[in-house]
C-alpha cells in the first residue's frame, strides 16, 4: 500500500530527511537511497508517495519514494537538473583562478612545483569529498567537515568546487559555503606572500 506525505525536513548533505503524511500521522524516516536517482535531489515540501515499512530497530520508514509534483516545490527560477551559478557566484571562482595562475607565471622556474602541489591536493580533496558524500548516503561515519577545510586551505580548494558540483555536496549549506571561501582567500593571501618573499630573494 502506497501513502501521500510532504517533505517535512531534509538534511541533503547527509543523505536523509523526514515525511509527514497527508492524512496526519507520525513522520516516517527517508533515505536518499529510496528515491529514484534519475531525478532530482528531494527538498523540503516536496510532495511524494511512498510505501511504508521499518528498520531493524522497528521504527517506520519510506521505501521505493516517488515524486509527486517534482517541480511544484521549487522555487523561480530554478531548474531540475541542478543550482544556477549566479554571476557573483563566478566571480568568486575565477578570481582566485586567476590568481594562483599569474601567480604560477610570475614565480617563474617555481611555477610547475606550485602547480603541481595544487593539482595533488586538489585531487586528494577531490575524493574525500567523494567519500563523503557516499558515507552520507549510506548513513556511515562522516569526513568532519574540519578536515575538508583545512583541504580547501592546503590548496585543495579548486578540487573542492569540483567536488561541490559533481556530487552536490556541501553546495547548499550556507554556513559551510561561507567558512569554505574564508578558506580560499586565505590560501590566497598565503600564495601572495609565498610569492612576495620567493620574489624579494636576489635570484
Amino acid at each position: 500500500m502506497r501513502h501521500q506525505g510532504r517533505i517535512a525536513e531534509w538534511h541533503d548533505d547527509r543523505g536523509f530527511g523526514f515525511i509527514t503524511p497527508l492524512n496526519d500521522g507520525t513522520r516516517v524516516f527517508a533515505h536518499i537511497g529510496e528515491f529514484p536517482r534519475e531525478l532530482r535531489r528531494p527538498e523540503a515540501l516536496d510532495l511524494v508517495s511512498y510505501e511504508l515499512c521499518q528498520d531493524e530497530r522497528g521504527r517506520p520508514r519510506a521505501s521505493k519514494v516517488q515524486f509527486l509534483a517534482p517541480t511544484a516545490s521549487r522555487s523561480p527560477g530554478r531548474r531540475s537538473g541542478g543550482d544556477a551559478v549566479s554571476p557573483l557566484a563566478k566571480v568568486a571562482i575565477a578570481v582566485p583562478v586567476v590568481i594562483l595562475l599569474v601567480s604560477a607565471l610570475v614565480i617563474g622556474r617555481y611555477a610547475g612545483v606550485l602547480l603541481a602541489v595544487y593539482l595533488v591536493v586538489s585531487a586528494i580533496t577531490y575524493a574525500v569529498y567523494g567519500m563523503d558524500k557516499s558515507a552520507a548516503q549510506r548513513g556511515e561515519y562522516r569526513t568532519e567537515e574540519s578536515a575538508l577545510h583545512l583541504l580547501a586551505l592546503a590548496g585543495g580548494w579548486p578540487g573542492a568546487l569540483l567536488a561541490q558540483q559533481r556530487f552536490h555536496h556541501k553546495n547548499r549549506k550556507r554556513s559551510f559555503q561561507t567558512l569554505f571561501w574564508v578558506t580560499v582567500w586565505l590560501n590566497c593571501a598565503m600564495l601572495i606572500l609565498l610569492i612576495g618573499l620567493i620574489t624579494s630573494v636576489p635570484g
